[in-house]
């Protein structure tokens, strides 16, 4: 009898053993806001709302602006990297050795707004990040349309979006991009890109899940419901989700 007790608690720790080995760590995102240009003012209120989306979503987050989280050995703990409008040169040759390694290691990486105003002068960046910053005119309402319904970062809006922001025009734009939402230059003054003028894409690139979308400039977008969900979308798609 005694016997019978001891193989039944046994069985019962393996079974519960197996249980939780098989339950998924929750992923972790590494928000990085450095800038060595231009500083959005919205960017600290960008990572209150990186927060609470990310923890309800249950998505770890860390949010830094030291380059050198790139050379420490708990890199390996994230899954992926975010930019979250950062801007100008902010990587030196070191950091930017361990930022492509991290990604090449089976990561994904997202980029917000300024994302494309960062390391102009790194081909590597530009390909990976899909465009560069060229201009923009003053924040107004535009028309977006909607190119791909099916997507994580887009499957929740409609087919044409009326959005107020402030809209980038891009030069060095990838010309494999899978792009996601472009803006109607007719709706709004002075876009510089003519008819097509896209404003969020992805792509793989070197084996790394790609995703970066052009709003995201005022604080008031940070809570439209929509640009909300298009940042978890975005960021589930290069997570893995």
């Amino acid at each position: 009898m005694k016997r019978i007790c001891i193989l039944t608690l046994i069985c019962c720790l393996s079974i519960c053993f197996a249980f939780a080995t098989g339950i998924e760590k929750p992923k972790k995102v590494l928000v990085f806001t450095k800038t060595a240009g231009f500083r959005h003012d919205n960017i600290e209120e960008g990572v209150k709302v990186l927060t609470k989306l990310l923890k309800d979503e249950n998505i770890g987050m860390f949010h830094t602006e030291d380059a050198n989280v790139f050379l420490a050995d708990s890199l390996k703990n994230f899954d992926a990297v975010l930019f979250f409008s950062t801007t100008g040169t902010i990587l030196d040759e070191q950091q930017k050795v361990a930022f492509q390694n991290f990604l090449k290691s089976g990561k994904g990486f997202m980029g917000v707004h300024a994302a494309t105003d960062t390391e102009h002068d790194w081909p590597w960046y530009n390909n990976l990040v899909g465009a560069y910053f060229a201009s923009h005119p003053a924040v107004q309402e535009a028309k977006i349309d909607v190119k791909n319904i099916k997507h994580l970062a887009t499957k929740h809006l409609p087919k044409v979006w009326m959005h107020k922001d402030e809209w980038y025009d891009f030069s060095n734009v990838k010309p494999d991009l899978k792009i996601l939402m472009t803006i109607d230059e007719k709706s709004y003054e002075n876009g510089k890109m003519g008819d097509f003028h896209p404003i969020a894409w992805y792509q793989k690139f070197e084996g790394i899940k790609v995703f970066y979308t052009g709003l995201g400039h005022t604080k008031e977008s940070l809570y439209e419901p929509n640009f909300q969900k298009q940042l978890v979308g975005g960021l589930k798609y290069v997570l893995g989700y």
